[in-house]
């Protein structure tokens, strides 16, 4: 099957705009720039979560003319802090029993969806809310500072999960403040500038 390319046309945030650029099938474009340039909400416009304007495509599908509800299952937001909505880890997943080497790759223990979610750490929530996302097997997964609750060693574990992903041909639109970050993990680098989106290079 083939994976259609995402492309973000002209798009205006609240922030500032116009924001323009292609995100390729199996590649990581990575979204940088100072605090309060408005990344975030480029990020949530993308998943049709704010209000904008532009155009926002899968392929041929455009986000204007799809249900909000079925956008948003094939383009994933990922924020630094999301959501929990039921008691325990194991709620959130159709089945977690079946992620045991994801889990283990993201340094979390294989029995953790017994575990309720009171109990959880930032980084044990942000680590679980990435694969809670990816467990979608959505095209296009919005990372919006995906390890910033991480030390080190865990999220270059993480970074290195979040790209094998590519081989499935996802998508990665990744927002991140590290430079350092964006070096290892980019196919392609951009910085956000209230006025627009700006080369940073390509790998």
């Amino acid at each position: 099957m083939t994976v259609p390319r995402f492309r973000c046309e002209n798009v205006h945030t609240a922030a500032g705009g116009p924001f323009t650029f292609v995100a390729e099938p199996g590649r990581c474009l990575t979204i940088m720039g100072p605090s309060g340039v408005g990344k975030s909400l480029l990020l949530r416009a993308l998943a049709d979560l704010d209000p904008h304007r532009g155009d926002v495509f899968l392929g041929a599908l455009r986000q204007a003319d799809c249900p909000p509800h079925d956008w948003r299952r094939q383009v994933i937001y990922v924020p630094a802090a999301a959501g929990w909505w039921a008691e325990t880890v194991a709620e959130h997943f159709t089945d977690i029993a079946a992620l045991t080497a994801d889990l283990t790759a993201l340094g979390l223990p294989a029995d953790c969806g017994t575990w309720p979610v009171a109990r959880l750490s930032s980084g044990e929530r942000q680590r679980l809310s990435l694969l809670r996302a990816v467990a979608c097997q959505s095209p296009v997964l919005l990372l919006d500072e995906p390890t910033a609750n991480l030390d080190a060693e865990t999220a270059l574990a993480a970074e290195n999960w979040l790209l094998a992903r590519k081989q499935a041909d996802v998508t990665l639109i990744w927002v991140t403040h590290d430079a350092a970050q964006a070096q290892r993990v980019a196919d392609h680098r951009l910085v956000l500038e209230h006025t627009g989106l700006q080369e940073a290079g390509h790998a």
